[in-house]
This record gives C-alpha cells, sequence and structure tokens, in this order.
C-alpha cells in the first residue's frame, strides 16, 4: 500500500509517498532547477558476452520509474508569436530536456497542435525517429470515405463541417492535428455550383497516378465548357487503395459520369494503368471514352504554383462537396505555397485538369440537355 508521507513536506505543487515516489509541479517556463524526473540511473554493469548495458529495467522489480511529462506548453494566444514560440522550443532544449535523471526516463508531451513550429512540431521535425506520436484528430476519414467524429457526444460529423466552414485555420490546427500557415496557402478559394449551366461541354477525366509512396491515384471527371473553359467537376477518385482496387472504381466513374476523354499521366507506371482503365471500360461496354496517356515533364512545383489563381477562377466545384470528398478538401486548404506538402496528388490532378483545358475539343461535342438524358 503507497500513500502519502506525512513525515515530508507536501504542497499542492510538491509532495511525496510512502514508496519515496513523489511529484513535483512547475509551469513550463517557471523555475524547475534543482530538480530531476525519474528514477537515478545506476552505474552501466557488465552483462554476458562483455561489453556494458547502458539500458535499465522501469526501476525496482521493473516497476514504473517516473516520467517528465510536460502538459499545454504554450497558448493558442502566443502560438502566432515567433518570440514566445521560440522561446518555448529553445527552452526544452536547453533546460527541460536536461531535468531527466535517467536515459529511460519518458519525456510525454501532451498539447493539442497550434503551429507548423509549435513544441512538437519543432521536435518532430528535428528528431524524427525519436518520438512517438499519437495523432487524435477530432474528424476521422476511412479509405472508403466513411467519416467518424472522435468524441461523438462532443462534436457530431456534422458539427465538425461546420467548425471546418466557419474557422478552416482552427478547425484544420487544433481540431485536426493539422498545422496550417494563415498565410501562405496556395489556395484560398473555391467557387461551387448547384446545377450545371446551359451551354456545350466536353466530358473529361484527368488522373495522377500515385507518383510516391504516400500519395493517393488521384482522379478527377469534370465537364468543360466550349468557349469560356470553365470546369465542373461531377465525381472525384482521391485513395491510397492497390491498382486491383483503383483502377475498376476509376473505370465505374468515367462509365457513369460518360467521359469522352480521359489523360492520365504515364509517369512511374501510368502507362500499364491506363490500359488496365481501358480494357476495364470496354469489359463494361463503353466504346466511347478514349484514353490518352502521356509522360508529365514539366517542374511540379512551377505547375502548382502557375496554375493556382486558374484552378480557383475556372474551376466550380458541386456544392457540399467538402463533405462528399474530405479528404481531397483537407490537402486542398492546408496545401502552402513553399516549404514541404506532405501530399500533391489533388493539387497536381486540378493542375491537370486546366493544363488540358480545350485541348481535344475536336471529340463528340456533347450538349447538357443531351448528357442528363443519358446518364442521369
Amino acid at each position: 500500500n503507497v500513500s502519502v508521507d506525512c513525515t515530508r513536506k507536501n504542497t499542492t505543487k510538491e509532495w511525496y509517498t510512502t514508496a519515496g515516489g513523489g511529484l513535483y509541479v512547475a509551469p513550463f517556463r517557471g523555475q524547475i532547477t534543482g530538480f530531476g524526473a525519474g528514477a537515478v540511473e545506476p552505474e552501466e554493469r557488465e552483462i554476458d558476452g562483455g561489453g556494458l548495458d547502458g539500458h535499465l529495467p522501469d526501476g525496482p522489480a521493473g516497476r514504473f520509474a517516473g516520467a517528465l511529462v510536460i502538459d499545454d506548453p504554450i497558448k493558442p494566444d502566443d502560438a502566432q508569436s515567433d518570440r514566445v514560440r521560440d522561446h518555448v522550443n529553445e527552452l526544452f532544449d536547453t533546460t527541460i530536456r536536461s531535468r531527466v535523471n535517467s536515459r529511460s526516463t519518458p519525456v510525454i508531451i501532451i498539447m493539442q497542435r497550434l503551429h507548423e513550429d509549435d513544441l512538437c512540431g519543432h521536435l518532430i521535425r528535428r528528431e524524427p525517429g525519436d518520438w512517438t506520436v499519437l495523432k487524435l484528430p477530432a474528424l476521422r476519414t476511412d479509405p472508403d470515405g466513411t467519416e467518424h467524429a472522435l468524441w461523438e457526444h462532443m462534436h457530431t460529423v456534422e458539427e465538425l463541417h461546420r467548425l471546418w466552414e466557419d474557422t478552416p485555420f482552427v478547425f484544420l490546427t487544433q481540431y485536426q492535428q493539422e498545422p496550417t500557415p494563415k498565410e501562405g496557402l496556395l489556395y484560398t478559394r473555391f467557387n461551387e455550383y448547384d446545377t450545371l449551366p446551359v451551354g456545350d461541354y466536353i466530358v473529361k477525366n484527368y488522373t495522377d497516378t500515385a507518383d510516391t509512396g504516400s500519395d493517393d491515384c488521384a482522379s478527377v471527371d469534370y465537364a468543360e465548357f466550349i468557349g469560356t473553359g470553365e470546369c465542373y467537376i461531377l465525381d472525384l477518385y482521391a485513395s491510397p487503395a492497390s491498382v486491383e482496387t483503383s483502377v475498376p472504381e476509376i473505370a465505374r466513374m468515367m462509365d457513369r459520369d460518360g467521359v469522352e476523354v480521359a489523360n492520365i499521366e504515364s509517369n512511374n507506371g501510368g502507362h500499364i494503368f491506363a490500359v488496365s482503365v481501358r480494357e476495364a471500360l470496354r469489359r463494361m461496354g463503353n466504346d466511347f471514352t478514349r484514353i490518352e496517356w502521356f509522360t508529365q515533364r514539366g517542374n511540379k512545383e512551377a505547375r502548382l504554383t502557375n496554375t493556382a489563381d486558374r484552378v480557383q477562377n475556372m474551376i466550380y466545384w458541386p456544392r457540399g462537396w467538402e463533405t462528399r470528398w474530405p479528404r481531397a478538401a483537407q490537402r486542398l486548404r492546408s496545401f502552402r505555397k513553399e516549404g514541404r506538402n506532405a501530399h500533391d496528388d489533388i493539387p497536381d490532378a486540378l493542375t491537370g485538369v486546366i493544363e488540358k483545358r480545350e485541348s481535344g475539343a475536336g471529340w463528340t461535342m456533347r450538349t447538357g440537355t443531351y448528357m442528363r438524358d443519358k446518364y442521369d
């Protein structure tokens, strides 16, 4: 049995147990000198076979031997201050880190993400292999697109989407744990539509096959209006699923939307992917969708930057698209102009839509009325 050791001084900030343990509490930027976290590490001892053992059990008889716990080291109001943020990070590096009594003493940081370079961001970037990251986003999306709220008794999926729409910076940073710069985003607005306008258009597809291990295969069907060049998104597929899954899904999407011409990037196996999609379409009895594959040779960063204005001005999304395709919405709303972006699949597909605008206009032109009669 362990209880508070009444023979020693105990306060709200410092108290001890009869088993020799204790707790010391201090503000992160307060006075913490003279105290150490965890059991003191004994000297290294010889192990069988020679050499020294510097790895220690967790205290006597393998019991927990203490930890250094940091809870909310910075306030939301201070997170946008470079001076305060740098001070917190420097304090951890120069003072807090040295407060452990053993190399085996764990350091646990509990906080909501507030900035790209908050303490968690600072450590993840500088020491990526040294930290175990437990990330709990308020809104989680399964690979099949199903959404779940982390704590439904607090926020429903619908309420989280309203928060996302009202305060995208706060939602992505503090609720989703995906810090997003207030300035420097590549896309800041998105056009929406309720119904397709009257006019002549060609139904096209652009597919960006995944070119890195973390990227999705991104494929988008859209109606490109003749004359204006405006592009109205009809459907979108974005998934890290295998080729065996993505090829038939994309083929079904193209057939459903009546795609006339599909442009598929042939980089990194894209040629084989394009042939597979064409074969899947033919098995469905679709003999009107023309598959075009090509090698994308342009500099990706330059392409994305140069087309950003036209992506925002010339592309229209169906109203409610962020709920329908949350994976795409999150990546687009957090994509930055400079610096490293974890995923560029969706932005690259939209850039391709703009680049292919009005190319191949010689294919059979469908009118809005015809498409609605045939495919709706």
